[in-house]
């Protein structure tokens, strides 16, 4: 999934330029003299972007570097108009971001399967030279252009559009837990920073219901400022509906690292801290018996604000018990 992932790609949009107006004359066998008859351009083709929910990825954009619409077509005689340019629709996944690449402005986004949104308007057609005709000019032998097309460079981005999403430093063990809880196969190794880019898990859940999980690329301090994998991920954050925070129990202080990863989706973006939040403290399969409870006590003193459950993902010890809060949480009212 790792190789497929594209969540940021540039391109370059053209709308179609309008057609241009007639300034054809009316010519028959017994009217030699007749008037204008020239008929109007056809609009260019807009480039349009259309939400798809079956798309995961900006992958089929990778290497799209220029849109075109078409341009439209020129007026014609006994007032026919032009035909309008074939639009131009790039289809996107749900949560797709565009952005203008050249001032970094929004300028729209997508949530809604088959939403449409015009990113780029074709040129407007020329009129045709009927529309000139009045009681002095009987005859004007001239139309209008059509207009040109505009110019855009677009960047898309993607932000994972998922029900959970799990934050922590790297190895924090994100990547284990979500291949327990779903069918997802994310990378696992025992070194920091093995997911660069978001995995994705559809966990089942009680009565064939389902909620989707993200494994968001590890944090470090000063991501907020664009260090380590920085903005990159952390936009993946702010679609999700619930934040599960995660520290392992062999953490040299879990309250300072659960604060830093806090402040740094804080400084990044304080709407993040409205979101639900949930602390699971991973690889509890490492502490003795006796001394899980003593954890507990000592986070409940530390963190007494912070819902919090131990879990291990090798020996699933707490898994069912997470996934069962998760649930309440995402549907229980605000």
């Amino acid at each position: 999934m790792n190789a497929n992932f594209i969540d940021y790609v540039k391109v370059f949009c053209r709308s179609g330029k309008g057609g241009a107006g007639s300034a054809h004359l009316r010519r028959e066998k017994y009217i030699p003299k007749g008037g204008p008859d020239g008929g109007d351009g056809g609009r260019g083709g807009h480039v349009i972007i259309r939400g798809n929910r079956n798309l995961w990825t900006l992958l089929h954009l990778r290497y799209t570097r220029h849109v075109m619409a078409q341009p439209g077509g020129g007026g014609g005689k006994q007032q026919s108009s032009g035909a309008a340019g074939k639009d131009a629709i790039i289809e996107v996944p749900l949560g797709t971001v565009m952005k203008n690449g050249e001032t970094g402005e929004t300028i729209s986004e997508i949530t809604l399967h088959e939403q449409e949104y015009v990113l780029v308007k074709g040129g407007r057609g020329g009129l045709g030279n009927t529309h000139f005709k009045s009681s002095t000019r009987q005859t004007p032998r001239f139309a209008q252009p059509g207009e040109p097309g505009q110019e855009l460079q677009v960047v898309f981005e993607l932000k994972v559009l998922a029900d959970v999403g799990l934050v922590g430093f790297p190895n924090a063990g994100k990547s284990t837990l979500l291949s327990v809880v779903s069918a997802a196969k994310p990378e696992i190794a025992e070194y920091p920073f093995t997911t660069l880019v978001p995995n994705l898990g559809m966990v089942s859940y009680r009565d064939q219901q389902s909620f989707v999980m993200a494994d968001i690329p590890g944090i470090i301090e000063g991501a907020h400022q664009g260090k380590g994998l920085g903005h990159r991920f952390l936009r993946h954050i702010e679609r999700n509906a619930l934040l599960l925070f995660m520290v392992p129990s062999d953490a040299e202080d879990i309250k300072k690292e659960y604060l830093v990863l806090l402040n740094e989706l804080q400084q990044y973006n304080p709407e993040l801290l409205d979101k639900k939040r949930l602390l699971a403290i991973s690889k509890c399969d490492l502490v003795g018996e006796g001394d899980l409870e003593k954890l507990k006590k000592k986070i409940r003193r530390a963190l007494p604000d912070v819902p919090c459950i131990l879990i291990s993902s090798h020996t699933t010890m707490g898994i069912v018990h997470l996934k069962d809060t998760l649930w309440k949480m995402m549907n229980e009212g605000d």
